[in-house]
């Protein structure tokens, strides 16, 4: 269910390019403002998850989705494990409303299905699970540049892209870490 190719050819998940919209929708750096108090704009964000297209998210479900998205920061944005276990217990206590029941339908195979709580909340709940049980949820990513704060999905084999575009964000970062070494050498 991948759609959007990467710069590397790579595709990325549906259910990823979903997160990393409601990520990106957050106030991060002078160009990228707060896109979830446009009721349209959210809308088109929470669409993914659920959230009917000729209705409009209630301030409620914007409020629970703030603070989710919140919590899914924290969790990225930990620099490890045990750091990120708090948000991973915020996680729990914000998607406690949801309630989510094991379907052994087809063989060999599990999946969770929403039965109760808010549809669009357990939009992002189920896609969450999801990242986590096919062991992309790592791939999540903020930009190295700090500057950007961009969330991005890490498409390279190696799993180890810092930037979420090179030309953007990578080159200027490189470039600059070469002036400050130049500018450190003797007579530089």
């Amino acid at each position: 269910m991948a759609r959007e190719e990467s710069d590397s050819g790579r595709r990325v998940p549906a259910t990823a390019e979903a997160i990393v919209d409601l990520l990106n929708s957050r106030p991060h750096g002078p160009a990228f403002p707060e896109t979830l108090q446009d009721p349209e704009t959210a809308s088109a964000v929470l669409r993914p998850f659920g959230q009917p297209a000729a209705e409009r998210p209630s301030p409620q479900r914007m409020a629970r989705i703030r603070g989710l998205r919140t919590t899914l920061m924290d969790i990225i944005t930990a620099p490890d494990g045990a750091e990120a276990a708090p948000g991973w217990a915020q996680l729990a206590e914000r998607a406690s409303p949801v309630t989510l029941r094991q379907d052994f339908s087809e063989p060999g195979k599990v999946r969770l299905r929403q039965v109760g709580g808010d549809p669009v909340l357990g939009g992002i709940t189920l896609a969450v699970a999801e990242l986590i049980s096919d062991g992309t949820w790592p791939r999540i990513r903020i930009c190295a540049n700090d500057r950007c704060d961009h969330a991005f999905y890490d498409t390279t084999r190696s799993r180890t892209q810092r930037w979420h575009a090179y030309d953007t964000c990578g080159n200027k970062s490189n470039v600059a870490a070469y002036r400050a070494r130049k500018k450190a050498r003797p007579g530089g």
